[in-house]
């Protein structure tokens, strides 16, 4: 597996359950790991065959500015969700920290990880009965 990371990407959202959090913008902080088996970019030496990480750069920071989210969970998963639908990520792991959150604690925050879906087992059998002429 072949893993494209930015860490640190820091931009300023309204997120957040409580009513002091629903105001003004709050820093956030992602960490995202994306990968691809075998990506062919390091036999093309080509962007096109990776995981281009400034075209994810400019997605996080519209979905810092667009999204109605409450919950780092559901902020996290948005951002799974684009590495792979969008990306074309096999596996993911996004972090979202929200830095001093309290006074007496340095971040808080949530860790996931994704895989892309299989292709439904049989679907390529099907299609090939389907192409073969009948007995």
């Amino acid at each position: 597996m072949d893993v494209v990371f930015i860490e640190g990407f820091t931009g300023n959202t309204i997120i957040g359950i409580h009513d002091s959090e629903l105001h003004q913008p709050q820093p956030i902080v992602v960490d995202v790991h994306a990968g691809r088996p075998h990506a062919r970019a390091c036999d093309t030496d080509q962007i096109a065959d990776t995981i281009d990480y400034g075209a994810v750069r400019l997605r996080l920071q519209a979905l810092y500015r667009d999204h109605r989210l409450t919950l780092l969970e559901a902020f996290a998963e948005a951002i799974a969700h684009l590495l792979i639908d969008e990306f074309g990520a096999a596996w993911v792991r996004v972090k979202v920290v929200k830095p001093r959150k309290f006074d007496d604690v340095e971040a808080v925050g949530v860790v996931i990880e994704r895989t892309a879906p299989s292709p439904e087992a049989g679907s390529a059998a099907s299609v090939l009965r389907l192409l073969r002429p009948a007995p």
